[in-house]
């Protein structure tokens, strides 16, 4: 069966290695390769691979299993992985523990083990953990070649998104103005200056501030970031006719934060406006939400209509990609 590889020069296959490692990229199920001088890194999602590498598709080798979770368990458990951190949703206390346990005897990468303890709850969107295994709540976690610092405890952060996070980061040009409306530890404002962008994060929640303004750092994207720790709503006026591209990632209000949106809106600006809809009609109310707001100043040009996931039964969180020209 083929599969996608990297293919890279061997002298830079240990490097190539840690790079994909570190974005989680590597497909464990086959072996690395070495075929005249080169050196074959299967990958899980060949499209998230950086540009600057090169993708094949080749026939390795499956590699012998590893022990999972399931294999100690008598189910398939379910958890989310967030650096080497565990999330799990269960009810049931021992049967979190049970599950726990499994994880760390397990072959996983996996040093702390987290159960949600409450929903999603107040203002700044943080919810309760129970630690089961580890020190804190504290995890570093990698996604397309960028690092995030976080308190999984005191900020709102969803690995769900990183595939959504590198779409729209993709269509980010060098010397752009980005603004991010809602933009917690940045993992939408650091992509973003990584591709040269000019960068403003805004959020509520100085926690998070704190680690955006961290995460900036470890990205070498300092320079480009500004930081602050406000209602946006507040803020807007500073930075009126600024924005190239706006990211709304705010669903179930993001409507409320409209009129600002097209205050901070430049001549000709991108929103990134995210909601969360009926099956029936995911797109409607978002694209006459933002008609309502910003005509007749701007024309408004819907550019894509994204589904990026099932979030309940009949509901879908949704992406409107929308161009706004003065």
């Amino acid at each position: 069966m083929e599969v996608p590889c990297v293919r890279v020069p061997r002298e830079e296959g240990e490097t190539t290695r840690r790079r994909l490692a570190e974005d989680d990229l590597i497909d464990d199920g086959y072996e690395i390769s070495v075929e005249e001088g080169s050196l074959y890194v299967p990958v899980a999602d060949p499209d998230a691979v950086p540009d600057d590498l090169e993708v094949v598709h080749r026939s390795p080798s499956e590699r012998e299993t590893q022990t999972t979770p399931a294999d100690l368990l008598e189910f398939d458990p379910s958890y989310e992985r967030l650096g080497k951190a565990a999330l799990l949703d269960e009810d049931d206390t021992e049967r979190a523990r049970e599950i726990a346990d499994a994880v760390l005897e397990s072959d996983l990468p996996v040093e702390t083990v987290l159960n949600k303890a409450s929903k999603v709850k107040g203002e700044t969107r943080v919810r309760d953990w129970e630690l089961l295994a580890g020190e804190d709540t504290e995890v570093t976690h990698r996604e397309y070649g960028c690092e995030y610092a976080l308190d999984l405890a005191e900020v709102y952060f969803s690995p769900r998104l990183a595939t959504e996070r590198y779409r729209v980061a993709q269509q980010v040009s060098d010397g752009e103005r980005a603004f991010d409306m809602f933009a917690g530890v940045g993992p939408f404002v650091v992509p973003f200056a990584k591709r040269g962008a000019a960068v403003v994060g805004v959020d509520v929640n100085p926690d998070a501030i704190e680690y955006l303004e961290e995460n900036a750092r470890r990205n070498d994207v300092e320079d480009q970031v500004t930081a602050i720790n406000d209602d946006v709503r507040t803020v807007a006026d500073k930075y009126e006719d600024w924005a190239d591209r706006i990211v709304m990632n705010l669903p179930h209000s993001a409507g409320d934060f409209l009129e600002s949106a097209v205050r901070i809106a430049g001549d000709d600006c991108v929103l990134h406006y995210y909601d969360i809809q009926h099956e029936n009609d995911p797109f409607g109310p978002g694209e006459r939400a933002i008609r309502e707001a910003a005509e007749p100043e701007y024309d408004v040009t819907v550019e894509t209509r994204h589904t990026v996931r099932s979030y309940a039964p009949h509901e879908l969180n949704v992406c409107l990609d929308v161009r706004l020209e003065r």
